[in-house]
């Protein structure tokens, strides 16, 4: 084929392939996409309380919504703050850049003021995720974060699939009986258990000889769901105590792997489906406003956040809430 041909075939192909990839409903050129996660979150808060007061709504990351500006020099919007009862938040003192690698300072300020404007307007609880391995950058983070008033964990695998052996004393470990988020002083986040743990009660075993506050964990073990048996193990601290369990959702990208997954979807997928995350294979990014995405994770007895609050679980840990970012 000649060049000039060759060349003008190719434009043709590209134009028919992203023709034929076009979402048939576009978004309007005035959509505002942080407003459109409060109010996600705030519905889902909404929902989850009037069924149980108790139960814990946890933003992770996307910490601007708590700014009316979305920027450090806002005001507090006082709406979203008080529809969460924490923030979580990654890589706050190391992590951010590389794992093991202090976070610049100009971040850490960056994101602490949003934090701190959060804590300061409302009833919320900061909940850091690190993510460091060398002993002494641990007892950093966990000093650090401290001395903010923040609770953290010193994660020392990024894919959250262990409990890591140091510190051998959980940090601010104690035996109280946790009711609340606020009562909490520590924590686990372990989502990945079927990397490390070669049965569902073998994991379930590992967590109930701890004593954290509380556990950021999945719905699922290798796609099987927990039994009321071992939920209530969990509950339970090594040294007698009770915790919180806190389940992880992703609400601003839809996986694959999950039950609500519908294998026509590649084929035709719904108009709340968007492009796939180039980072993390089969998780694909949401037009999370639309809502269909909506009825998949809360308002019916069908819904994700209805399984998780059947379950047992006392909270819900939001993932995926700074998808705003990608759309912007």
């Amino acid at each position: 084929m000649k060049t000039k041909n060759r060349t003008v075939f190719l434009l043709a192909l590209i134009m028919i392939i992203s023709a034929c990839n076009k979402n048939d409903n576009p978004i309007p050129e005035d959509m505002d996409f942080k407003q459109e996660m409060r109010n996600f979150v705030q519905e889902i808060s909404s929902y989850s309380k009037n069924i149980n007061s108790n139960f814990a709504i946890i933003p992770q990351n996307g910490a601007e919504l708590v700014s009316t500006t979305g920027d450090d020099t806002g005001s507090a919007e006082t709406t979203y703050i008080n529809a969460i009862d924490g923030i979580g938040q990654e890589s706050l003192f190391f992590g951010y850049s590389a794992d093991d690698k202090a976070t610049p300072d100009e971040m850490i300020d960056w994101t602490g003021n949003f934090l701190d404007m959060a804590k300061n307007n409302g009833t919320v609880k900061i909940i850091v995720t690190d993510y460091c391995s060398t002993q002494s950058k641990m007892d950093d983070s966990f000093s650090e974060n401290n001395a903010k008033d923040y609770i953290s964990f010193a994660a020392n695998h990024r894919a959250l699939d262990n409990i890591p052996s140091y510190p051998t004393q959980i940090y601010n470990e104690n035996s109280d009986e946790i009711t609340n988020l606020q009562d909490a002083k520590n924590f686990l986040y372990l989502i990945n258990p079927d990397n490390e743990y070669a049965s569902k009660q073998e994991f379930v075993d590992a967590v109930a000889n701890t004593n954290y506050d509380f556990i950021i964990m999945d719905f699922f073990y290798a796609n099987e769901e927990f039994t009321a048996t071992q939920i209530e193990q969990l509950k339970q601290k090594a040294n007698g105590g009770k915790r919180l369990l806190i389940c992880y959702m992703s609400v601003g990208e839809a996986e694959d792997y999950r039950y609500y997954w519908n294998n026509d979807w590649s084929k035709k997928p719904p108009v709340w489906l968007d492009e796939e995350n180039t980072s993390w294979a089969g998780n694909y990014k949401v037009r999370y406003w639309e809502q269909d995405w909506k009825d998949i994770i809360y308002g019916n007895d069908n819904s994700y956040l209805k399984k998780i609050i059947d379950a047992g679980f006392d909270g819900v840990y939001l993932d995926i809430i700074d998808a705003f970012e990608h759309f912007e």
